[in-house]
């Protein structure tokens, strides 16, 4: 079952990510989606090499240059399509992928966690 996240509108390539709650099995847990590239990509908000959320003000993921997902806290650098780390102290490690999808003008959770 499929549930709205945001307006698709609400996402601009390169921009800030959007937070939201999704339900696992150890309870609620931060989220976020993002745009990047032109297509949308959303992870549980949590650095594989410690377990704290990665923006360092809500909605604030990508580094400075907008190529990485950038961990605040220990300056992990993760792919932002595919999640994977590139840089920092959790090399090869990836974040936790959520499935989402766009259509009719807004952006879906496929399923939670």
């Amino acid at each position: 079952m499929s549930r709205l996240i945001c307006a698709a509108t609400d996402l601009l390539d390169g921009g800030d990510g959007l937070r939201f709650q999704v339900d696992t099995a150890g309870g609620a847990q931060a989220a976020f989606v993002l745009r990047w590239h032109g297509g949308v990509y959303a992870y549980l908000n949590q650095c594989a090499h410690v377990a704290i959320e990665l923006d360092w003000n809500p909605g604030k993921f990508l580094d400075v240059d907008g190529e990485y997902v950038m961990c605040a806290a220990h300056g992990a650098l993760y792919e932002p399509d595919s999640g994977r780390c590139v840089g920092g102290p959790c090399v090869g490690q990836a974040l936790r992928r959520l499935m989402v999808s766009e259509r009719n003008g807004n952006i879906y959770l496929e399923a939670e966690a």
